[in-house]
């Protein structure tokens, strides 16, 4: 007898077995959940369920290492450490809040309201002040109340003020910007690593925050030259009424740069209240400028070099000289008849130089600038370096005019550092030394000497004694003694440079410059003197006094023994020390 089934039943009896593997399915997705969770977290879940859990107690820090300190080659501090110190509050642990939001409104000079709705918070830990000076966070600890947080915080300092600060930079947040600070940031800054900081008092951790340091950097600056020089800066700015200037005093058998001063400058310290943005940069390495005259002892040097004069030549000066459609004339628009190469230079004969200019023909002249690092970078470790411009043959803004006003000059920009690194070149026996502002950095226990590196040889040494005799000629006979100090032999050359416009040039106005080295036969030091805009035109009548002065200083400081004491020393066998080593 069979048994009658309705519809429903028979739907539902065919149904039924899928509804019971579904239902084991799940079971079996269930248990194995329950059995995962007895398996480790993925690290990256486990990570993000710590930080979730741990939220309302901690927080995490990025510490970075000590900054390495700065120092002069004489060891004294220019850039270092400091620390000031991030004060918070944990309002749970506050039994006398009105009376603490009162005494800290008054350390640290904030609102009384405000404080007390930081107590008074119902959050963890709240930030009061996120950095206040040692002196303001001793105050602080003083009250003695429970739940105050004291977090040190290192912060650059420097603490020679605005000595060199042009060429040390400064820190910003974390990173070191311009100058050293910013050329050597990564091994100075060291690394940044994460901590984790309990937001309750008694479970923060000591931290010894200078455990780890980035390396430390010697430079080559001395201060004291460094004072010096930037005295004698401000002491000519305030004579001659100028509106800016560089002085730069390097060794010529090195690259080593003892001073290198701009006005106007800034102190790192309160960079932040700086509103020029121009004071950052270093002038001496970022500014370019037509230096006139005293790109006249390249031109010779180089004239030399190539033999297309010999030091006995002689051409006929009528006063002005006709080159690619213009007329170049004397700075004194006089005519100096039969003249020879030496007084060509005493004198500084745009007529001279334009001529000697052509008899080495365009070729010639500007592979020897090229030589001499015209229109290239030094290479010197500071941030900002510009590279200065030089148009040459087969350039679109090159014509033949151009051969003659470079002779002299004009119409090519250079920085103070290029020039003065060309010049060194003729101060050492014809070898030119790349500028360098770090003498040594130290990692640890570990002293690294900076590399000496030569730029070339673009002159011999016999045509550098043959410039150098023309450029003590100068400094005796052409500028009167202007530049001369007893007892030394000065090599040197004053220029007087126009200031170019999109227009033309400045009318009235001038930069004032001479760049020399002493003593004569023996370089130790090169020094180039820039001052833009003088009330005095001429360069024999601004820089070359400046030179003057500081000269007299610096033989003193750096005892410089005269002509007369090195020639009796070398009679008897003895040698005199570089300056600086």
């Amino acid at each position: 007898m069979h048994t009658a089934y309705s519809p429903q039943q028979i739907t539902f009896r065919r149904r039924l077995p899928f509804v019971l593997v579904g239902l084991v399915a799940f079971s079996v997705v269930l248990f194995l959940r329950l059995i995962s969770f007895q398996l480790p977290l993925d690290p990256a879940v486990e990570t993000y369920l710590n930080n979730l859990r741990d939220a309302a107690y901690s927080r995490t820090l990025l510490l970075a290492d000590a900054r390495g300190n700065i120092y002069d080659r004489t060891g004294e501090a220019l850039a270092v450490n400091r620390l000031e110190y991030r004060v918070g509050v944990s309002p749970s642990l506050i039994a006398e809040r009105r009376t603490a939001a009162i005494q800290l409104a008054a350390i640290l000079d904030l609102g009384e309201a405000e404080v007390y709705n930081r107590v008074n918070s119902t959050r963890v830990w709240e930030l009061l002040a996120p950095n206040v000076s040692a002196a303001v966070a001793s105050e602080v600890r003083a009250l003695g109340f429970d739940g105050i947080t004291l977090e040190s915080v290192p912060r650059r300092s420097y603490p020679q003020g605005a000595v060199a600060a042009q060429v040390i930079g400064f820190v910003g947040g974390e990173r070191g910007y311009y100058g050293v600070e910013g050329y050597y940031n990564s091994q100075l800054a060291g690394s940044v690593r994460e901590r984790r900081i309990s937001n309750i008092p008694f479970d923060i951790p000591y931290a010894d925050l200078e455990q780890e340091r980035g390396r430390e950097i010697v430079l080559t600056i001395d201060r004291d030259v460094q004072f010096i020089v930037e005295s004698e800066l401000l002491n000519a700015i305030d004579r001659y009424g100028g509106t800016g200037g560089t002085i730069i005093v390097m060794q010529p058998r090195t690259g080593d740069i003892l001073a290198m001063a701009n006005y106007p400058a800034y102190d790192p310290n309160q960079y932040f209240d700086v509103t020029n943005e121009r004071l950052l940069i270093n002038p001496a390495i970022s500014e370019q400028f037509e230096p006139g005259s005293i790109f006249k002892v390249l031109t010779m040097a180089a004239a030399l070099e190539t033999e297309a004069i010999t030091p006995d030549w002689t051409y006929y000066d009528s006063g002005s000289f006709d080159i690619g459609g213009i007329t170049i004339q004397n700075w004194d628009r006089r005519a100096w008849g039969s003249t020879d190469a030496t007084q060509a230079l005493v004198n500084s004969l745009n007529v001279g130089m334009a001529t000697i200019a052509t008899e080495m023909g365009p070729t010639s002249f500007y592979n020897m600038m090229d030589r001499f690092g015209i229109g290239r970078l030094t290479g010197v470790d500071l941030e900002g370096e510009q590279a200065g411009q030089m148009f040459v043959p087969g350039s679109e803004n090159w014509s033949e005019a151009q051969l003659g006003t470079n002779s002299f000059g004009q119409g090519v920009a250079v920085t103070p550092l290029q020039m003065i690194t060309a010049v060194s070149a003729i101060a050492n026996g014809g070898l030119m030394m790349q500028p360098r502002i770090v003498h040594q950095v130290i990692d640890g226990d570990q002293v690294i000497p900076a590399r000496t590196a030569n730029l070339g040889r673009p002159i011999s040494a016999e045509t550098a004694r043959i410039v150098t005799d023309m450029m003590v000629a100068v400094v005796n006979d052409g500028i009167d003694g202007a530049a001369s100090i007893p007892g030394y032999t000065i090599a040197g050359k004053t220029g007087t440079a126009q200031i170019p416009t999109p227009i033309g040039y400045e009318q009235g106005t001038s930069i004032a410059t001479f760049v020399g080295f002493l003593p004569a036969d023996d370089p130790q030091l090169v020094v180039l003197i820039k001052i833009d805009r003088p009330a005095d035109y001429w360069g024999a009548f601004v820089a070359a006094p400046t030179f003057r002065r500081l000269a007299e200083r610096l033989v003193l400081m750096l005892e410089i023994p005269t002509d007369e004491v090195r020639l009796q020393l070398a009679s008897q066998g003895g040698t005199v020390n570089y300056v600086g080593r």
